[in-house]
């Protein structure tokens, strides 16, 4: 609405704001993003690591795994651990080629950001045309790099990327029952036996790869990740 003035203008004031009402106007503050995982975020100076030891019997030394987490919005509700890179060390020369070209794409891949944990099912899934081997504990790998993928599965699920399937107490008690009661009645282990966390005569569970699967009272039961076949 426009204002006509009719009288002189004989002196003017600048009108001050409300203190009482600016002390219950909220701060205005500016929406901020929590920072995605990518490209082109630079390599910091310091990096979180965890090496991994594997000594898989087709090779003549054992290897050490190193993955690299980078932290992501620290100090913030959007605090999050992410892979940054891989490092693949040992003094065997023999796989040198295919290994470092191995961890060139596999860092690559953690540094495009996005949903990383598909790595662990294709890596876990390649074969070796010469067959697979048990490692220690009786758990069976397809290849060595299968186990590399294991590796790294473990991994996503120490930082939270990937849920792992625990078992409950109540599961966990029932099959240490059952394994000691099948161990007495089969008291007969070796000591070569002792290469295997479980029973020697224990066949291979079809779910989680271990040579764990015992049969008591007509029931197939893996004894490492509770697999039945009687429910």
């Amino acid at each position: 609405m426009t204002v006509k003035i009719t009288n002189k203008i004989v002196g003017y004031r600048v009108k001050k704001a409300d203190p009482v009402a600016s002390e219950h106007q909220p701060p205005v503050q500016a929406e901020t993003k929590p920072v995605q995982m990518n490209e082109y975020i630079e390599r910091p100076d310091f990096l979180l690591g965890t090496t991994y030891k594997i000594k898989p019997p087709i090779a003549e030394h054992a290897m050490y795994i190193t993955i690299n987490d980078i932290l992501l919005n620290e100090g913030t509700d959007h605090e999050s651990r992410q892979p940054y890179e891989v490092f693949i060390n040992s003094k065997s020369m023999e796989h040198f080629q295919w290994v470092i070209a191995l961890t060139r794409v596999i860092s690559a891949v953690f540094r495009k950001g996005g949903d990383v944990t598909f790595l662990v099912e294709e890596l876990r899934s390649v074969y070796d045309p010469n067959g697979g081997y048990f490692k220690k504990g009786g758990v069976f790998m397809p290849s060595l790099v299968a186990e590399i993928g294991a590796v790294i599965e473990k991994h996503l699920k120490a930082i939270g990327l990937l849920e792992s399937e625990e078992m409950s107490e109540t599961t966990k008690r029932i099959l240490a029952e059952k394994r000691a009661e099948f161990e007495a009645s089969h008291s007969t282990a070796t000591n070569d036996d002792k290469a295997s966390d479980f029973p020697p005569n224990a066949t291979m569970c079809g779910k989680c790869s271990t040579k764990a699967v015992i049969v008591m009272d007509g029931c197939a039961t893996c004894l490492s990740c509770g697999d039945s076949k009687c429910g």
